[in-house]
């Protein structure tokens, strides 16, 4: 397999792919895999970290290569890609190899045309940057990798290692890429996705028609409320009251307040000791089943992983 790197390119990123794929486990009985970092920007790179990085293979490694790996660099969402590192990747892709990306290095094989009506995988925080550049590109915010034969996406930094390790356990079975995982002291697979670490703020109102009733559902989440009941208190009819609330804020009352509580809930169970049902009473779900169910749906993730994931496993 090769690594393909460009100037500015991310240690850690592809510090992913040696780690897994050129790291010599024969000793433990493990496969040794022919590995390779390969320029496509001359012998000598910068790096996102300060040091340079030297090379010794250009893109001709590529052309024997079964995987070809693009790990994530500075601004890769806006930078132009060198034409013969496309036709590499195009010419990969056509003659069977796999092409995996970590982060931002999904902009690279989006260049190249290789995500055509595929479905893919990025950093939460560059998703709509990359559906709005590819259109065609079918962006998942929400998975940590997806796996679109012969192309393989990864989301931010860690979400590499799992897709990684994902193409190990599909293409040598899971108990080597279990055994590489224990090497590495990561989880063989995590559960849920990227949905439990991306920040999404509620819709504002453009407005002020709603925004003191706004303010009233964000101090009242434990309360049981009807459109009637909010409507009431911005002195419209229903009818009303539900048209511009959507007009206002770009979403209806019950998933504008179901949103908020969900995201009260990320909060208590990030920075208190609270159980889940105490949790599911003051975020206004009434019971903890009522939360597992609407957290799932929300974040991927049940709420005893999302507190293990940000707070240890003692914490859960």
């Amino acid at each position: 397999m090769a690594a393909v790197v460009l100037d500015g390119v991310n240690p850690f990123e592809l510090g992913v792919l040696c780690e897994v794929f050129g790291t010599d486990r024969s000793d433990d009985g493990l496969p040794v895999y022919d590995f390779a970092v390969a320029s496509a920007d001359g012998p000598v790179l910068r790096t996102n970290a300060g040091f340079a990085l030297h090379t010794e293979h250009g893109l001709e490694r590529l052309e024997t290569a079964d995987l070809i790996a693009v790990p994530a660099g500075r601004g890769f969402e806006s930078r132009e890609f060198p034409p013969d590192l496309l036709d590499a990747l195009r010419r990969g892709a056509a003659r069977g190899a796999r092409v995996l990306s970590v982060c931002s290095g999904v902009f690279a094989v989006a260049a190249a045309g290789l995500l055509d009506g595929r479905r893919c995988s990025v950093h939460w925080r560059q998703a709509e940057t990359l559906a709005r550049r590819y259109p065609r590109a079918v962006v998942e915010p929400d998975v940590l990798y997806v796996d679109e034969d012969p192309v393989i996406t990864s989301a931010g930094t860690a979400a590499g290692i799992d897709a990684c390790l994902h193409l190990v356990r599909r293409e040598q079975g899971p108990e080597v890429a279990n055994k590489i995982a224990r090497r590495m002291v990561v989880p063989p697979h995590r559960d849920g996705g990227q949905a439990q670490y991306i920040e999404r703020p509620l819709p504002r109102s453009e407005g002020d028609t709603v925004a003191g009733v706004l303010a009233w559902m964000e101090r009242n989440l434990d309360r049981e409320v009807t459109v009637e009941q909010l409507a009431a208190r911005a002195h419209m009819s229903p009818r009303t009251f539900a048209r511009r609330f959507q007009q206002e804020t770009g979403t209806t009352p019950y998933r504008w307040i179901l949103r908020q509580r969900v995201l009260l809930a990320q909060r208590l169970l990030e920075a208190t000791d609270e159980t889940v049902d105490a949790i599911a009473g003051r975020a206004g779900f009434g019971t903890a089943a009522a939360l597992r169910h609407q957290f799932v749906r929300a974040v991927g993730t049940t709420p005893n992983a999302y507190r293990r994931a940000f707070r240890g496993p003692e914490a859960a």
